[in-house]
């Protein structure tokens, strides 16, 4: 498409696509497009570029020159450019090497124990407090955070306080409250980094090993420690919201996880995939001149790898709009591929495999507490998800 098509999509309801993507999609894998802040880019939107493009080398997340590239939204974390360009491999690579072994899938299936006695727990008083209630409140927002800092070694009870901080830094609207969140957070990551020291406890939690770590700075420390518990519960977050909004909004898929609890990991799957329609994307600057589907994209220019369209990309996905815990098994990228596919997958799919194996088993009765046009969606931070989920049983 020759003109730029300007972003955000209107979506006159947010369980449904954007009517305007789904026509960019039928004619083709990448469009020419407008930030949010009116900056130009690409918006690759078929699964199978997508796919490629997340692990090839011509795409970056540094920029040689930052002060001219274009932006996605006012976010300082992920709004722009990030990394040194002339080391952004390297650096990317000695970073995953320090984080992988502290998310390694039999590491975290050794969590999974404790992730079931929070999750019980939160029921438990779910139950006692009776319907109707919030199920954002209840059980998606203090779940993710409570796994989190155990696994970090952050204070539970500082929740609140960096909660706020990492709303703030996750803001796409608003960049000098972005700022501030993110220099907030990593104050309180560099205070941490201290007294992890100070306590001498080099195998407490991932926090204390990684500044025991031969080569690993305070300041570098609690900077990946504060990546991760950013990333670590906000996505988490909004995927419990919305996998229980979708199942709930879908009374048949819901009855039939709980009629039949084997369906939990084709459920989870598809909770991963469908709620994400698409829009924005993962952004990248390209390295080098390259074509994608024949287009020529130039050293430099923004591409957004909208892995949300991707995943509803009807030549992969049979009737990829509809929500179906029985759909035939097929990749989704909502954890990316390749090189950068997200270190905290593993622990993501456990928390929704524990949360909804539970909540069917417990609440089978459990439905949406008002119409889905009533909920209101966080639009203006980056991991989106809702403010709150009315539910009764």
């Amino acid at each position: 498409m020759s003109t730029p098509v300007q972003l955000p999509y209107a979506q006159p309801d947010p369980m449904r696509p954007a009517p305007l993507l789904r026509e960019l999609q039928a004619r083709g894998p990448i469009h020419a497009i407008r930030t949010a802040v009116g900056d130009p880019g690409w918006q690759v939107t078929g699964y199978e570029q997508v796919r490629a493009l997340l692990d090839d080398d011509r795409l970056g997340r540094a920029h040689r020159e930052p002060d001219k590239a274009s932006r996605t939204g006012k976010s300082a974390m992920f709004g722009g450019p990030l990394g040194d360009f002339d080391t952004e491999q390297a650096d990317h690579r000695r970073m995953r090497s320090l984080l992988q072994p502290h998310f390694s899938p039999k590491r975290m299936r050794a969590l999974r124990a404790r992730v079931e006695a929070l999750t019980t727990g939160l029921l438990d008083d779910l139950a006692d407090a009776g319907p109707p209630a919030d199920l954002h409140a209840a059980l998606a927002l203090p779940l993710p955070i409570a796994v989190i800092c155990e696994l970090l070694g952050v204070p539970f009870e500082d929740r609140a306080q960096f909660r706020a901080w990492t709303q703030a830094a996750g803001d796409v609207t608003d960049r000098a409250r972005s700022e501030q969140g993110l220099t907030e957070l990593f104050v309180y990551g560099q205070q941490l980094v201290a007294r992890k020291r100070a306590e001498g406890d080099a195998n407490a939690d991932v926090i204390s090993r990684l500044a025991a770590t031969d080569g690993v700075s305070d300041d570098e420390a609690a900077a990946m420690g504060m990546f991760l518990l950013f990333a670590g519960h906000e996505t988490t977050v909004a995927a419990i919201d919305e996998g229980a909004l979708w199942l709930l909004a879908h009374p048949e898929q819901w009855q039939a996880l709980v009629e039949d609890p084997s369906r939990i990991d084709a459920a989870v799957e598809e909770i991963l995939r469908a709620p994400g329609l698409g829009g924005g994307g993962i952004p990248r600057y390209a390295r080098t001149d390259l074509q994608i589907a024949g287009v020529q994209v130039r050293a430099g220019d923004l591409v957004l790898l909208d892995n949300g369209a991707a995943n509803h990309d009807a030549a992969v996905f049979a009737d990829p709009d509809r929500f179906d815990i029985g759909r035939p098994v097929v990749p989704h990228l909502s954890f990316g591929h390749g090189a950068r596919y997200c270190i905290g997958a593993p622990l993501a799919r456990i928390e929704l495999q524990v949360v909804f194996s539970q909540l069917a088993a417990r609440f089978p009765t459990l439905k949406l507490g008002c119409a889905t046009d009533e909920l209101t969606f966080n639009a203006h931070v980056l991991t989106g998800g809702l403010t709150a989920l009315p539910v009764t049983w």
